[in-house]
């Protein structure tokens, strides 16, 4: 084969940070690649943003989000959409990344066409079905499916010979969001919200919180949220900036217990940009996000998970994340030992990055035109510690 087409299927804003380097990379290479690029807007608002910030224009936008969309809405849509865009385009190999339902409809309308199928961020496993949910299960479906599977880490190639996929399917590529990260975040970045610029960062341990998880939904966050407003009330030096989730059920239990409270602002979601350089400037990270596990490690920022499992383990390994589950006692107590005990910070915050170097995107193209006979050096693999 002297040339191969490549297209990239993506619906959502953490899919669309993760898979703009990719995007651009494959962008690199006309003379062996045609890159196609499908999107399924999942979410809508904030897919854009992400495509704005990076410059990127898709080839097919399937625009597939209603209000009050389910989880069988957007399957059966982004398979409907994606058929006609895979007979009219007949493309080698379709990228999909993660964890997401357009990810799984991407692999299983890739397999219909009988095209082959690139999983990007591979291997992540918590052996809980419905935890995070329907995530778990998105990817282990997706990985069945996969003839070409791009770990993050060692750690989540393992999880992928354990499932008996052969170890030749598998690189090691490090995670794109380090590439995303790398021309995001600047020191003189200011925010256009004057919220954000008015903050002293310098002289206020700002503590950034999301929260969205559907197993999280009522009583958990209830208990989070409490905990914060314990935490702002003890520490007269702390500041929470909280970006409330869209959905109404997130939003009517944080009004509830942290609308009104001195020193914590909560404001609307933030486009990519603001919110990877505010991360940059906090003192602490609470979360219960999978992508921010990854993120903050990158930036030096201790995260403490609001989940009891999670299917990023390296950085709980390395030190740097800490599962704290989300009942209200834990909670206060693991965020009151950061703010007050500087060895354990530092040691969080100064622990080895394990997610990636900046080069993941590099070494998923590389492996295309090595397993495609386009080049016959096969790519580095990422190993932690060498960032």
């Amino acid at each position: 084969m002297s040339h191969v087409k490549v297209m990239t299927v993506f619906g959502t804003r953490p899919e669309a940070i993760k898979m703009a380097p990719v995007v651009l990379e494959l962008a690199k290479y006309p003379e062996y690649i045609t890159p196609v690029v499908a999107v399924t807007a999942q979410h809508r608002e904030m897919l854009d943003q992400v495509l704005n910030l990076f410059k990127i224009t898709p080839d097919y936008d399937l625009d597939i989000m209603s209000r009050g969309q389910t989880l069988f809405d957007i399957t059966c849509r982004a398979m409907q959409g994606l058929n006609e865009v895979l007979v009219k385009e007949k493309p080698d190999i379709v990228l999909v990344h993660g964890d997401t339902t357009t990810t799984f409809a991407g692999a299983l309308a890739a397999f219909y066409h009988q095209a082959a199928v690139g999983h990007v961020e591979a291997g992540l496993r918590t052996g809980n079905k419905y935890s995070p949910f329907p995530e778990e299960m998105n990817r282990k479906l997706t990985g069945a499916l996969t003839d070409i599977h791009f770990a993050p880490t060692a750690t989540a190639r393992q999880n992928l010979l354990q499932e008996n996929i052969t170890g030749e399917s598998v690189f090691v590529t490090g995670n794109t969001v380090i590439d995303a990260l790398k021309v995001t975040v600047d020191p003189a970045y200011r925010f256009t919200d004057r919220l954000l610029q008015n903050i002293d960062y310098d002289n206020r341990k700002v503590i950034l919180v999301t929260t969205h998880r559907r197993e999280n939904l009522g009583e958990p966050m209830r208990h989070v949220y409490q905990a914060l407003r314990d935490i702002v009330t003890t520490f007269s030096d702390v500041e929470i900036v909280f970006p409330v989730h869209k959905n109404p059920l997130v939003r009517q239990v944080v009004q509830d217990e942290l609308g009104g409270i001195e020193r914590v602002n909560l404001i609307d979601p933030l486009d990519y940009q603001p919110f990877a350089n505010l991360m940059a400037r906090s003192y602490l990270v609470l979360t219960d996000s999978g992508g921010i596990q990854e993120e903050a490690p990158a930036l030096g920022k201790p995260v403490l998970v609001l989940r009891d499992t999670t299917e990023r383990p390296e950085a709980v390994t390395a030190g740097t994340v800490k599962l704290i589950g989300t009942d209200r006692e834990q909670v206060y107590a693991a965020t009151q030992k950061l703010l007050v005990d500087d060895v354990e910070y530092q040691r969080m915050a100064n622990a080895v990055n394990p997610y990636g170097d900046g080069q993941a995107s590099r070494r998923i193209v590389a492996a295309i035109l090595y397993k495609y006979g386009l080049t016959a050096r096969c790519p580095d693999e990422f190993k932690a510690g060498n960032s």
